[in-house]
C-alpha cells in the first residue's frame, strides 16, 4: 500500500488522463472528504464516472477504489501528526539564512518525496543486475551527467567497472558494445532526453539489462527500460531542475551502490581500504 498516495497523484498529474487529472486534483484538495466519499459520489465530485474512477485505481497501482481510500486515509492521518515541510518560494529580498533554510526544506521534500514514489521491488531488482553485471555503462546530459559522474566514482571504488562519457557520440559507440551481461543506467529527470532515450534502445537492442532514473509518471524513457527507479518532481519556476531533482536522483545511485555494497560485503571493505591507502599519500 503506498505511504503516500497524494504525492503520487502530484507527481503524475502530467501523465494522467483527463478525467484522472479530475480525480486526481479533487482528492488532492479534499482528502478528508474524499476518503468518506463511495464510488459513485467520488465520480460525481469529480465531473467523471464510476468507470474512470475504477481505471484511476489501476493507473495509480492499486487494487481498486477501498484500497484508495485506505491509502488516502493514511496521508490524512500522517498529516496530523507532523508538520508537512511546504515549498516557499525565494524572496530576491531573502537574506542568506532565509535561503538557506528554504533551500533545505526544498533538498529534505525532494528526498522523502522521492522515498514515496520509489518502488522497493524495482530498486532490488536494480541492485540485483548490476551486483551480477560485468559492466555499467551510464547515459546523462546536462545537470544529470553529475549524477552519472557521482555513480561512476562510487561504483568504481569497489571494483566495479563504470562507463560514463560526456560526449553523446561516445556512449552511442559505446553502447554498442553492451552484451546480456552488461547494465546501461539511463538518468533523465524528465524521462524525455532523446541523447538517453536513444542510448538505452540500443543497450535494449543488445539485450543488455536497462535501467531509467526518472521522475514520476508516464514518459517515452519507460520504453526503453527494463527496470524504472522514480525520483520525485518537487521543482518550480524559480528552481533549474539541476537543484531537487539532484538530490532526489543521488538518493536512488546511494541507495544502488549501498545495496550492491551489502552483497559484496567482504570484497568491498577490502577494495575501500586498498583505495583509501593508495589516496593516502595524496592528502596534505
Amino acid at each position: 500500500m503506498p505511504s503516500s498516495i497524494l504525492v503520487k497523484m502530484k507527481q503524475g498529474m502530467d501523465s494522467f488522463r483527463p478525467s484522472e487529472q479530475k480525480i486526481a486534483k479533487y482528492i488532492i484538495e479534499n482528502p478528508r472528504e474524499a476518503m468518506e466519499l463511495s464510488v459513485m459520489e467520488l465520480a460525481k465530485k469529480s465531473d467523471t464516472s464510476v468507470a474512470s474512477v475504477i481505471r484511476f485505481c489501476k493507473t495509480l497501482g492499486l487494487k481498486g477504489y477501498q484500497d484508495l481510500k485506505i491509502a488516502v486515509s493514511i496521508c490524512t492521518m500522517e498529516d496530523r501528526k507532523k508538520d508537512r515541510i511546504l515549498h516557499e518560494r525565494i524572496n530576491v529580498d531573502d537574506p542568506p539564512e532565509v535561503i538557506l533554510d528554504k533551500m533545505s526544506a526544498d533538498s529534505i521534500q525532494a528526498i522523502e518525496e522521492t522515498k514515496e514514489v520509489l518502488d522497493s521491488v524495482s530498486l532490488q531488482k536494480a541492485i540485483e543486475a548490476i551486483h551480477r553485471a560485468e559492466n555499467i555503462h551510464i547515459s546523462s546530459v546536462g545537470a544529470s551527467s553529475i549524477v552519472g559522474l557521482d555513480a561512476q566514482y562510487k561504483f568504481s571504488r569497489i571494483n566495479i567497472p563504470v562507463f560514463m562519457y560526456f560526449d553523446h557520440h561516445i556512449q552511442i559507440t559505446s553502447a554498442v558494445h553492451l552484451t546480456e551481461r552488461d547494465v546501461a543506467i539511463g538518468i533523465s529527470h524528465s524521462g524525455r532526453t532523446k541523447e538517453v532515450i536513444d542510448v538505452l534502445k540500443i543497450a535494449k537492442d543488445r539485450e543488455a539489462t536497462t535501467i531509467a532514473i526518472t521522475q514520476y509518471g508516464n514518459s517515452p524513457i519507460q520504453e526503453v527500460s527494463d527496470i524504472v527507479l522514480y525520483t520525485a518532481s518537487v521543482e518550480n519556476n524559480f528552481r533549474s531542475g539541476a537543484m531537487a531533482s539532484r538530490m532526489a536522483q543521488l538518493l536512488v545511485i546511494d541507495s544502488l551502490f549501498i545495496g550492491v555494497a551489502c552483497k559484496r560485503y567482504d570484497d568491498v571493505i577490502e577494495y575501500l581500504e586498498i583505495t583509501r591507502e593508495a589516496l593516502r599519500d595524496k592528502k596534505y
